[in-house]
């Protein structure tokens, strides 16, 4: 399981070594390494077809990698099964569909199966798990409410819930922020930064906005057609390297002491 070695390093989470990640005959990403620890919160950016979601899958084993190594938890990913891996990570699909009315605070209690034995019902330990993530996502006073009576950006929080009511020790979101408002975007991402500094999470997401990446990641996944480039978000992100990713000249500029990117 995860610890600490000889060296004061904490073992990965998440440890992809080589990965080729392909669609049918297409090679999207080649060569992919990282490590994700406790404590590190990781930014996945890049243009729109770049290969971030599938990347995504593949980590989570739902995308058989073209070739490489996964490990969860110092463990190869196949040696894992499925609900073992829930209880290890966790993680957030970039949309998630409500076919039945229920309420949110039910929602949010789907988090919890991997904790239960097979024939058991939520405990009251279970309850207030979800309602501690309900309040975390602002969402406290909707618990009772029908979900599917819900804005985007407001599921969008419930599913957020969810998968912190699941208490993973490594978080796996793909754009976690997509349809929120700005408050949201900055509360929800705050947390997780919380989570992974103060608790020892391991935190991994997926997003457009580089200036969000810097404000709340301390490491950075960059995809693009000049390769992808991982380590320290200081030393991946740059107006030069992003401009390629995204196809589009950026510069950067101080703004209260923060660098930030703006089109140029």
């Amino acid at each position: 399981m995860t610890g600490t070695s000889h060296t004061g390093i904490r073992a990965p989470l998440l440890e992809a070594t080589g990965l080729d990640v392909a669609v049918v005959d297409r090679v999207l990403l080649r060569g992919i390494t990282f490590a994700v620890r406790p404590g590190e919160v990781w930014a996945l950016l890049g243009a729109n077809g770049a290969g971030k979601t599938t990347l995504l899958h593949t980590l989570i084993g739902v995308h058989a990698p073209a070739t490489g190594t996964l490990r969860l938890d110092g463990r190869s990913l196949g040696d894992w099964t499925p609900l073992d891996a829930a209880r290890r990570r966790a993680f957030l699909p970039q949309f998630v569909h409500d076919a039945f009315p229920a309420s949110v605070l039910d929602i949010v209690l789907t988090g919890r199966h991997p904790h239960l034995s097979r024939l058991a019902w939520e405990s009251g330990d279970d309850e207030r798990v979800a309602r501690a993530a309900l309040a975390a996502l602002d969402l406290g006073v909707l618990a009772a409410r029908d979900v599917t009576t819900l804005s985007g950006g407001e599921r969008r929080r419930v599913a957020i819930a969810a998968l912190l009511a699941q208490q993973a020790p490594l978080l796996i979101l793909d754009e976690p922020v997509a349809h929120l408002d700005l408050h949201h975007q900055i509360a929800v991402l705050a947390h997780l930064a919380t989570l992974a500094r103060d608790a020892g999470h391991g935190v991994l997401f997926s997003v457009h906005d580089p200036n969000l990446a810097t404000r709340f990641a301390t490491h950075a996944l960059l995809l693009s057609s000049a390769g992808a480039l991982a380590g320290p978000i200081a030393q991946v992100l740059d107006a030069a390297r992003l401009s390629v990713a995204y196809r589009h000249p950026l510069v950067a500029v101080e703004v209260g002491g923060r660098i930030v990117y703006v089109p140029e």
